[in-house]
């Protein structure tokens, strides 16, 4: 049985084959996983430990011109001060 406190969650798995641990449910969707994402496992000081990671495609990093168009972007949608995609795409065939 799963006991919790505020930021613990703990349950028991067994090792099957191939060295496979399964994820029990509570704990999987409770860290927001999904099929075929990956973790990175950490062994210190005879504990184990799983954390989700996500990998980024070389290509999808910003510049930073690109990031600040981004965060300016976010500034403006926080702000109510956005644009419907048909203004904005008549304004760049214009």
């Amino acid at each position: 049985m799963p006991s919790r406190n505020s930021a613990t969650l703990t349950t028991i798995s067994r090792i099957g084959q191939r060295r496979q641990v399964v994820i029990p449910k509570r704990a999987f969707e409770a860290l927001h996983l999904q099929e075929g994402d990956f973790v990175e496992v950490t062994v210190e000081h005879g504990r184990l430990a799983l954390q989700p990671k996500r990998l980024v495609d070389v290509g999808d990093i910003l510049t930073e011109s690109e990031a600040a168009t981004v965060r300016e972007g976010e500034t403006q949608l926080k702000s109510g001060r956005s644009k419907p995609w048909r203004t904005v795409r008549h304004e760049l065939d214009r």
